[in-house]
């Protein structure tokens, strides 16, 4: 996809929201940044000096679907509400109205596989759930990755950490 295409598909997200009368402001750059580092998330909306500035995974702009892109885009688009930097009750109630509108699936985190993406990316560590099995990737070491014993899955089960290849041996290492 290119940039152009990228830019008219911010301008409709734009306008699909203050179709079914979500406040988006007014002050969004209408030009996307494509972030070619991204690589675990698919969108951010920057506030800089009262402007908004959309960057989408330059990953995303060239594999994910018009449809993909357009979601992600509307997911960025509802942070620049008032009220809505975080994923709030504000925020929420907003992806709910474009949800039942255009039949999105806006939510606070995106995956690979619901944006029709295969996920490339090669994981450092898994997190995984003892009680049903859930496996989280993480790239980078972080408190999670760290002291799992401090977290739950959503199921309520205990996590571990996994590592792929020799990771876990570093990790240990380091400890």
């Amino acid at each position: 996809m290119t940039q152009n295409e990228v830019d008219w598909l911010l301008e409709r997200a734009v306008a699909q929201a203050r179709a079914v009368k979500i406040p988006v402001s007014k002050d969004i750059n209408p030009h996307v940044t494509l972030n070619r580092r991204a690589r675990t998330r698919f969108g951010c909306c920057i506030r800089r000096g009262g402007a908004y500035t959309i960057e989408l995974s330059a990953l995303l702009a060239r594999d994910g679907s018009e449809r993909a892109v357009l979601q992600v885009l509307c997911h960025e688009v509802l942070h620049t509400c008032y009220g809505c930097s975080n994923h709030g009750p504000r925020w929420k109630g907003y992806a709910q109205r474009m949800n039942a509108a255009y039949g999105y699936q806006i939510q606070r985190t995106d995956s690979y596989g619901a944006l029709g993406l295969e996920d490339r990316r090669s994981a450092r560590y898994y997190v995984v759930c003892r009680t049903c099995g859930r496996r989280i990737p993480r790239m980078k070491r972080s408190p999670l990755v760290d002291h799992p014993e401090r977290y739950r899955c959503q199921c309520g089960g205990e996590l571990r950490v996994e590592a792929a290849s020799n990771a876990l041996n570093l990790l240990q290492d380091a400890m």
